[in-house]
């Protein structure tokens, strides 16, 4: 048996969040059994649980959390015995999945399982998956960025981190826009070229630090809030991708993007292309190996404190990470 936190029902953290032993998880074909030293909360986890976005329980028991990190400790049919032992680090642990991180075990498909090298802590890649990936996908999903001129929303966020060392790394020229002027300086030590603040006359701000240019990319956290703002600053056959909304159905300039010929691409993590995946999983793993991404830890908890943590993510900073310590 293992120990293990688990909801039947969705809810509030304190209402529906169990803490007890479930049977430890065996490896099926093709999988790996991860001993889980960190498991990451991300709001997608949180949202889950509650019922949000219109999600809804495929399984009768799901133990949450999509991100962990951890060790190989079985592996099943199929599988290379040379991986028990492995540093890894972990993503949709819990999509179209009932068995998540937070627990003492969980089980995932082998190509999910990343090897983590031995310089980089447990608690930095436990969060890779859901914001890392994202900010991944949002950078490329167009294709190269080298020399084209990225927007990233929400810079200092879990994804727009992210986001902003993959477009540096693809040798683009980025401008982070933040929701402070305590978060400008953050912005410009994650190496974004440029920093503005976000909302109200950006676009005004964007044409100011870039000069004559306009932007390629924006990779963007709120499309209702930002979408007049990033047109005014996109370039003629610009792209948005964009993952995060507050209002579910935003008003949209149809017009205005149609003339300028801009692609919206809408992202949702857990449907991304198995081959995104992997280009991501390769470039996050060596973006926190050379210190281009690195994540604030600002709560670690133990398992019997789920509620605590989810509550903490629900209100926290979104610019810094919450770990479980299954």
């Amino acid at each position: 048996m293992m120990r293990a936190a688990w909801y039947e029902r969705q809810g509030p953290a304190r209402s529906v969040l169990q803490v007890g032993e479930l049977p430890v998880p065996e490896p099926g074909p093709g999988e790996v059994r991860v001993r889980v030293v960190a498991s990451g909360i991300h709001v997608g986890d949180t949202g889950k649980r509650q019922g949000h976005w219109g999600s809804t329980m495929a399984f009768p028991r799901v133990v949450p959390h999509g991100d962990g990190a951890g060790v190989v400790d079985a592996v099943g049919p199929g599988v290379d015995e040379a991986r028990v032992g492995e540093r890894v680090w972990v993503f949709l642990a819990q999509s179209y999945r009932p068995g998540g991180t937070a627990a003492e075990y969980t089980t995932v498909p082998v190509e999910h399982a990343v090897p983590l090298p031995d310089g980089i802590p447990f608690e930095q890649a436990a969060g890779l998956g859901i914001p890392g990936i994202t900010g991944h996908r949002a950078v490329f999903a167009g294709g190269p960025v080298a020399g084209r001129n990225v927007l990233v929303t929400g810079a200092v966020g879990a994804v727009g981190r992210a986001a902003v060392a993959s477009a540096l790394r693809g040798g683009a020229t980025v401008v982070a826009a933040v929701r402070s002027e305590r978060q400008l300086e953050q912005a410009r030590a994650l190496g974004a070229q440029h920093a503005v603040l976000a909302g109200p006359g950006m676009a005004g701000r964007i044409a100011e630090a870039i000069g004559q240019e306009r932007l390629d990319l924006a990779a963007d956290v709120a499309f209702d809030a930002h979408v007049r703002e990033i047109h005014e600053a996109l370039r003629y056959g610009g792209e948005i991708a964009t993952y995060a909304s507050v209002d579910a159905e935003p008003r949209v300039p149809f017009w205005p993007l149609g003339f300028k010929n801009v692609t919206v691409r809408f992202l949702s993590n857990d449907d991304f292309p198995e081959e995104a995946n992997q280009h991501a999983a390769r470039d996050l793993t060596t973006a926190l190996a050379d210190g281009t991404l690195h994540y604030p830890v600002r709560a670690r908890y133990a398992l019997d404190r789920i509620a605590e943590a989810h509550e903490d993510v629900e209100h926290g900073s979104g610019s810094t990470r919450v770990i479980l310590e299954p």
